[in-house]
């Protein structure tokens, strides 16, 4: 080997490491596209992150996490999703009502939802085995559950008081809640009244409807302002249940249903994770949910004066004291 020879070759060497480190791939990102606000999604992005993990992905590590929230005004989840689209996301994640948003804007980019209602009927995915597309995730099934709901409540508040339910007609689940709800309230012989109400405002209108109707319980549908419908059921005291666990954690007296925050980790090891490894979207089965879960306030009971029937704490996966 030359003179000249040796010192190309440790000149080039020097420049290898820089090189090396212009060949690697950018860190993935994911869009997390939220219609609530951080606030109340506090637990789904720890799941969620746990989930990543679990997969082998570390937010600020090896994957990067872009969060979006519409704040609770669903009107501005399409400019939101547009931007996640023209960043070029890897995969955006988020509730049903955000990914139809999403799959509005792109029809490339993975898209992994977390839907507590009917994902063919919503008309995010034709097929739940093999969905195709570039869109998958995991179904919890709240709202097919809301006559269960009403039925516990049945048992706790006896006839004839009303059952009042909080229901949301922007939401894309409100359809199946229609044909559920009102048939099973009929069959069990309770008067229902139905209030429509999504915002601070219309939820606190309801509530003062609630009040002078006398109702007394309620059913409360998919809503993301769980805090605020808690506190307002404990101040009335309306005994209420949610579908789901944080619903309770947050005052209400009683939930049912399946893990949502158990929902988010699974669409992250069993979805993003995968995704970001080369797996199609389309080729991932939705999960449906295999558990549902009882949870009682016996403190919230007793604020309410109300007597937990020794039958329904028996049936509770969960009571908190």
């Amino acid at each position: 080997m030359t003179r000249r020879d040796f010192i190309t070759l440790i000149g080039g060497a020097a420049s290898w490491p820089l090189a090396a480190r212009a060949q690697q791939p950018a860190k993935p990102v994911i869009g997390f596209l939220e219609a609530t606000t951080a606030a109340d999604t506090v637990y789904r992005v720890s799941a969620f992150r746990d989930g990543l993990k679990e997969a082998g992905f570390i937010d600020g590590h090896n994957v990067a996490i872009e969060f979006r929230w519409a704040e609770n005004k669903h009107d501005r989840l399409p400019a939101l999703a547009a931007d996640l689209a023209q960043r070029h996301v890897a995969v955006i994640v988020g509730p049903n009502v955000s990914m139809l948003a999403a799959r509005a804007v792109t029809s490339t980019i993975p898209i992994v939802f977390v839907s507590g209602g009917d994902p063919i009927a919503s008309g995010l995915v034709t097929n739940l085995s093999r969905p195709g597309g570039n869109i998958t995730g995991v179904s919890f099934a709240s709202v097919p559950l809301q006559p269960k709901r009403l039925g516990l409540l049945h048992e706790l508040v006896p006839p004839p008081a009303t059952i009042a339910w909080l229901r949301d007609p922007r939401d894309p689940s409100f359809e199946g809640q229609e044909k559920e709800v009102p048939p099973a309230a009929r069959e069990l012989g309770r008067q229902l009244l139905a209030l429509n109400a999504q915002s601070v405002g219309e939820i606190d209108a309801a509530f003062a409807t609630i009040v002078q109707s006398r109702a007394g319980a309620l059913l409360v549908g998919p809503n993301n302002r769980r805090r605020q419908v808690a506190a307002l059921a404990a101040r009335h005291g309306v005994p209420a249940i949610g579908g789901i666990r944080e619903f309770v954690l947050a005052g209400g007296l009683m939930s049912y249903g399946a893990s949502d925050s158990d929902a988010y980790r699974r669409a992250g090891s069993h979805y993003v994770g995968p995704i970001l490894k080369g797996a199609k979207p389309g080729d991932l089965p939705v999960e449906m949910p295999t558990k549902y879960e009882l949870v009682i306030n016996v403190v919230a009971a007793k604020a309410l004066g109300l007597e937990i029937p020794p039958k329904l704490l028996a049936l509770a996966d969960e009571v908190i004291e």
